[in-house]
């Protein structure tokens, strides 16, 4: 079984939508980080400050074709493509340890069932 890591990384406003998109799709823990993020266009704000993005970063370990089913869903449901809604991919895994014999037995039981 080959596997991925799923990062999307969104608007913290879109989070709670971003991870029910996702569960709903398949996925099952995420790991949620917060960070801040300039886009290519400066967005002023008071007194000519510049406002940082608030962004929730989510990384997904998941197995290789339900990451696709899960970024395509991210992309449809979050509109990704539109400016400032966030950007979602996926890197390939060599190695991994410690996942939970549940969570493999739910990747293989989604496998069956697409095929």
């Amino acid at each position: 079984m080959k596997f991925s890591v799923l990062v999307a990384i969104v608007n913290e406003e879109l989070e709670d939508k971003a991870i029910d998109t996702a569960r709903n799709a398949g996925a099952g823990g995420v790991t949620i980080m917060h960070g801040t993020g300039l886009g290519l266009k400066e967005k002023k704000i008071f007194f000519g400050l510049t406002y940082e993005g608030r962004e929730s970063i989510l990384l997904f370990v998941l197995e290789k074709k339900l990451a696709y089913k899960v970024l395509k869903a991210l992309n449809r449901e979050l509109k990704l493509e539109e400016e400032d809604h966030g950007i979602a991919f996926t890197i390939p895994v060599e190695h991994l340890a410690g996942i939970n014999r549940e969570e493999l037995l739910k990747f293989q039981q989604e496998l069956e069932e697409d095929v």
